[in-house]
């Protein structure tokens, strides 16, 4: 077996590459947050309703 031939990144490098990949992963981040959000208003707002539902009955 060969080693391999890559040498270890700098810290500066490893720098760098994190933010390219935070890059590229940054709008599937988003998207999954605004959904998150979505639905923690859709459920809040259900919950709100049947409060109100319940006190009026």
């Amino acid at each position: 077996m060969t080693p391999s031939p890559r040498t270890p990144r700098t810290p500066r490098e490893r720098l760098i590459a994190a933010g390219k990949w935070i890059a590229r992963r940054r709008r599937t981040a988003l998207a999954h947050l605004f959904r998150g959000a979505c639905y923690g208003a859709g459920t809040g707002a259900v919950g709100l309703i049947f409060m109100w539902m319940e006190h009026q009955l």
